[in-house]
Formats: structure tokens, C-alpha cells, sequence
């Protein structure tokens, strides 16, 4: 089996990084429309490259996001920077095609990591940064219960444009309270 579910939702799991989807996520993030959203579009990512960084974060906190129904990778999701002493960290993800959007399937992967990070890491503070034409992602943060704590104003240019940074956070107790920590994610 090239997946383990390490967390397991109603539709999605959660799954360590396999390199043989090298080629699947080089196809991903060479797409403007994936890209442009995680504000590397102007990076070229080549099969090596992406195996490379494969192979380098196997062993942290960077996941295959997998559909259940059938085992098919659909995007990719994480904590990272992850201070234990000040107990917080920044979560991220992404879908692949946009078939997978707009389905739930975020706020699905948000509530998988959160707890994760919440209850197995012990952090009580995580973050993470949109760019403010992402609606539908400031919709799916907002429903998973992130806030707004700030913006960077007009610091990433696109397409002929300035956008601001958008950073929304979550506290482990505003999480708790919506009552989205299970035991048995």
C-alpha cells in the first residue's frame, strides 16, 4: 500500500508524503491556478527537485491529503514552523485539481490538523497566511474557526496587481469550545 492513514477524516486521511507522487505534485505547482494561491508561481519546479524536498521532510509534519472513497491524492498540507517552547506553529494546504474544491474537503484537512497540532503536539496557537483574493480560502478558515490578526497591505503582486497578506490564527481553547477535538480523529 503506497498510503498510511495516519489521520483519518469522514471523506479525506492524512498520509506521509510518498516520493513516487513526485510527478503529481511537479504537474501541481508548475499550475498558475495552485500556485498563484501559495504565492510560488514564480518558482519551476523540476521531478528531482520535488523528490529532493520529498525525501528532506518525510519525517515532519508534511502530508499527502488522500480522498478515502478511492485512495487518490488530491493536495498536500502541514504545520510547520513549529516552536514547542512558545507552543505554536503554521499550518498550510492545497488541492491539486480543482475538482477537489469547493467540496469541504479544507475544512475536513483544517480540523485533522488542528487536533493533531492541538492535542498530539501541544501547541495552543496556530496560524496561517492567505492572500486576500482567496476568498473562497478565507471562507473555509473562517467556518474552521480562524480569525483575522492582521495584514500585510499590498505585498504580493499578481498578475498586474497588489494583494494584501491576510494572517488569521486559532487558539487550542477557541478550538476545543466549537467541540472539533475528537479522540477518535
Amino acid at each position: 500500500m503506497k498510503y498510511s492513514k495516519k489521520m483519518i477524516g469522514k471523506r479525506v486521511y492524512l498520509s506521509p508524503m510518498s516520493i513516487e507522487d513526485a510527478e503529481i505534485y511537479v504537474k501541481w505547482l508548475n499550475d498558475f491556478n495552485v500556485t498563484d494561491g501559495l504565492g510560488t508561481s514564480n518558482n519551476i519546479i523540476s521531478v528531482e527537485s520535488e523528490k529532493e524536498w520529498i525525501s528532506q521532510n518525510t519525517s515532519k509534519y508534511q502530508l499527502a491529503i488522500i480522498r478515502l472513497e478511492d485512495d487518490m491524492l488530491i493536495g498536500n498540507c502541514g504545520l510547520q514552523e513549529i516552536d514547542h517552547i512558545r507552543q505554536c506553529g503554521v499550518v498550510g494546504l492545497f488541492f491539486g485539481e480543482e475538482e477537489n474544491r469547493s467540496k469541504g474537503y479544507g475544512q475536513e484537512v483544517l480540523n485533522l490538523l488542528l487536533n493533531y497540532g492541538f492535542e498530539y503536539l501541544n501547541l495552543n496557537n496556530i496560524m496561517l497566511k492567505v492572500f486576500s483574493f482567496n476568498e473562497r480560502a478565507i471562507n473555509c478558515y473562517t467556518k474552521v474557526g480562524f480569525k483575522e490578526i492582521g495584514r500585510r497591505r499590498q505585498s504580493y503582486y499578481l498578475k498586474g496587481r497588489y494583494w494584501d497578506e491576510v494572517y488569521m490564527d486559532i487558539l487550542k481553547q477557541e478550538f476545543m469550545t466549537k467541540g472539533t477535538i475528537h479522540n477518535d480523529i
